[in-house]
């Protein structure tokens, strides 16, 4: 017998095995696939869905046109009383893209058995949400939910995709060694590949190794050229080729990408920072915090909107408002009060001087990958020997944070010194420039 499930939003409730769409105790009429295009928001509540997977969850065995969601859709609003203007209650368009169902939703029960498929995608919808968290403890996770997806089907190239980027956040976060990281990544990257070459997805997967771990420039933009390609309203292709572009010293271009990423998903977190993150290789400090407080508006516990207020106040040289927002970060990440006493103690005493020297000591006395953080304060002390040697054994280590070695002003302090082409040349970013 199928397992019972349930769904209530306002004042509508979704008896599933009834195949029922209810207000209160009267129930309404909605045409099959109506109903059909209401479950798979509904099930996906919050989530863009779009069209093309809504054809594909709705009309899987069909050719049928596009426009065909919408009018569903428009049935749908207007069964359910949904307001004719923005916002709607229920049923938001995200322009270009696809839906998204935007009312709270109660789920009680489980899908039936036999949804094999629609589980495994449930999956990997789960693994890309914890991964725009950015948070340290979802990545995990998200590792884990892509692992299940691809044990229940290893035919599904959308979950080794998944995986391969999360291993690429697992070497971001330094949770695991850069090569181990990266090398299961290219693994799943190339498996999601083999299944099907013409998934934007897998195209996207490989591209972000080629970018992050390999420094393949050119190699990584065709990746991501094609996944554009195949799939025009990819959110996350737009927002790496803009981080690429811009590692390449093309400022605009990149911001222009993630122009692009924002008219697919005005509601995302993870793309409103990524705009911030534009106007700080671009020196707009402002803009920068003004991207970073729009992030932490939809998100406010976006550890790396805080990471990235920080940064611009510190480019700034309004060392409070760093300091402030560096402590509340440190407090978001779980860092007990006690260890943080030491920072404020050497800020007290010596400004932001006095941070730097804890920075290089804490830092020298840390085992990992301290080096690249050991250049950045160095340079800002002014050692610029000691500084050229942490940078190169970052470089030595392919540390994914030196990407954006080119354009990031945290290395202002060393574009002077010849030593600092050199490191570019090494990275292939010199000839980019």
């Amino acid at each position: 017998m199928p397992v019972s499930e349930h769904y209530d939003f306002g004042d509508f409730s979704v008896d599933v095995a009834e195949r029922r769409l209810s207000k209160g105790s009267q129930a309404l009429r909605l045409e099959p696939k109506s109903y059909d295009v209401l479950l798979a928001l509904v099930r996906r509540a919050g989530q863009l869905v779009t069209k093309r997977r809504l054809l594909e969850l709705v009309w899987p065995e069909s050719f049928v046109e596009e426009g065909i969601v919408a009018v569903h859709v428009s049935s749908l609003r207007k069964t359910l009383g949904d307001r004719a203007r923005v916002p709607h209650r229920f049923i938001e368009t995200v322009p270009g893209s696809g839906y998204r169902f935007v009312a709270a939703v109660g789920r009680h029960g489980t899908p039936p058995a036999g949804r094999r498929q629609a589980e495994v995608y449930e999956l990997v919808q789960c693994g890309r949400s914890l991964l725009a968290t950015g948070a340290m403890s979802d990545v995990s996770s998200a590792i884990a939910a892509f692992r299940e997806a691809t044990a229940q089907d290893p035919t599904y190239g959308a979950a080794h995709a998944g995986l391969a980027r999360a291993h690429c956040a697992e070497a971001q976060l330094r949770l695991r060694s850069t090569a181990e990281a990266y090398g299961d990544a290219k693994t799943a990257a190339l498996r999601a590949l083999a299944m099907d070459d013409c998934s934007a997805d897998a195209q996207l997967a490989l591209g972000t190794v080629l970018f992050l771990s390999e420094w393949n420039w050119v190699g990584a933009e065709k990746s991501l050229s094609r996944a554009i390609e195949l799939d025009p309203s990819h959110t996350d292709a737009y927002l790496l080729y803009g981080q690429l572009l811009e590692a390449r010293g093309q400022l605009e271009r990149g911001l222009e990408m993630k122009w692009r990423a924002l008219e697919h998903d005005s509601r995302s977190a993870v793309v409103q920072l990524q705009i911030a993150l534009s106007y700080f290789h671009h020196r707009r400090y402002d803009d920068a915090i003004d991207w970073a407080n729009k992030t932490l508006a939809i998100d406010p516990a976006h550890l790396g909107a805080r990471e990235q207020l920080a940064g611009a106040y510190l480019m700034k040289g309004d060392f409070d408002r760093h300091m402030a927002e560096s402590l509340r970060h440190a407090e978001s990440f779980g860092v007990p009060p006690e260890a943080l006493e030491p920072l404020k103690r050497a800020y007290a005493q010596g400004g932001r001087p006095g941070v730097v020297r804890l920075a290089i000591e804490q830092a020298s006395e840390a085992r990992g990958a301290a080096d690249m953080m050991l250049a950045v304060h160095y340079g800002e002390a002014g050692d610029l020997d000691a500084a050229f040697q942490h940078l190169s054994r970052a470089i030595d280590t392919h540390d994914p944070c030196l990407v954006h070695l080119a354009v990031a002003p945290m290395w202002d302090t060393l574009r002077g010194d010849p030593r600092f082409d050199e490191c570019l040349t090494r990275m292939g970013l010199k000839e980019q420039q």
